[in-house]
């Protein structure tokens, strides 16, 4: 773990500080999953799992293995899309743990593809079909990236919404289908387990598939090769544009040997593009690395895109202050 470079540019690390002793013992019992369960009582790790628009998006590999070793199919959530969490499981995760996924499914809502297509968010629970078609494209988009780049078998889940319509769930079905991809209308926020039947099937069904699964790009290309792999192939992009900064510590990256890192990306959630304003599926844009850092310990290389921070974002009013405890003992404001 890098924590500082010398004014020769060496990197000190938390060995050189002789901290490693005392940091493994603050972190003793962090570094076990923690089972938790969901109210139907279905067993649930959850291990690390940061934003994916800063940082990898996933939870531990420690947890995945666990998960896999202890019933028959495990489910884990890689944040914020295709081009974000599913693009670093795919290349820092799978590569560095060797797993291998079976299926994905592709989390989307109807307001969010409105939105996509112009429509106000004041607005977005009001039906229009026209709105609608417009911004499919970007969900298509991250489904073509499941199963062509990605090489994977995939089923769109639809987080159902009281003011979804028929006719817009139809359209979306339809769209999907094109592309040779079900849809699952996941109703488990109101029916719980039993709301996610039709989903939990065609997972199982594409779990029995054969798939090409492959990665994004070779650990041995360069630093430049990955981001414009990330950038063309995944985000359909024009290429990568580095500032002068970001192609010295390419260079000073390669130079110390982190050269064969993977990459991560920080870029916004907003946009396949490094501009949050380009909604939908974007074209003819090129995406600016104005940073690279090595995060040494955890074996990856984070690029800095637009005028992203990597300062996580939390709510104006934080979950906290409506939790309380009754004179019973009785939890509230949880849910």
């Amino acid at each position: 773990m890098i924590v500082a470079y010398t004014y020769g540019g060496k990197p000190v690390t938390a060995h050189d500080l002789k901290a490693e002793d005392a940091m493994a013992a603050l972190l003793k019992d962090a570094l076990k999953p923690n089972l938790v369960q969901t109210l139907e009582g279905t067993p649930a790790f959850i291990h690390g799992g940061p934003f994916a628009n800063i940082a990898h998006g996933c939870n531990s590999v420690t947890a995945t293995r666990m998960a896999l070793k202890l019933a028959d199919y495990a489910v884990t959530e890689a944040g914020f899309a295709a081009d974000l969490g599913a693009e670093k499981f795919v290349d820092i995760k799978c590569r560095m743990a060797g797993l291998k996924p079976s299926a994905v499914v592709v989390v989307a809502t109807v307001r969010a593809l409105k939105y996509h297509g112009g429509v106000p968010k004041a607005d977005l629970n009001n039906e229009d079909l026209a709105a609608l078609e417009k911004g499919l494209p970007n969900l298509l988009q991250h489904v073509n990236n499941v199963k062509n780049v990605y090489g994977l078998p995939c089923v769109v889940a639809i987080n159902a919404f009281p003011t979804d319509t028929k006719a817009e769930l139809d359209l979306v079905e339809r769209k999907c289908s094109e592309l040779g991809v079900n849809v699952a209308l996941s109703e488990v926020w109101a029916k719980g387990g039993e709301g996610g039947r039709a989903l939990a099937e065609e997972v199982v069904r594409l779990c029995e598939q054969p798939n090409r699964f492959q990665f994004v790009y070779d650990a041995d290309a360069s630093i430049e090769e990955k981001l414009s792999a990330i950038v063309t192939k995944v985000y359909h992009g024009d290429g990568v544009v580095l500032t002068a900064n970001a192609r010295k510590q390419a260079q000073q990256l390669t130079d110390l040997g982190f050269g064969r890192l993977p990459i991560c990306m920080a870029k916004t959630q907003y946009s396949f593009s490094d501009d949050a304003s380009l909604l939908g599926a974007p074209k003819g844009f090129t995406v600016t690395v104005r940073n690279l850092k090595v995060s040494a310990g955890a074996g990856f290389i984070v690029a800095l895109t637009g005028d992203i921070m990597t300062m996580p974002g939390l709510p104006k009013v934080p979950a906290a202050e409506k939790i309380d405890v009754d004179e019973n003992g009785r939890i509230t404001g949880l849910f």
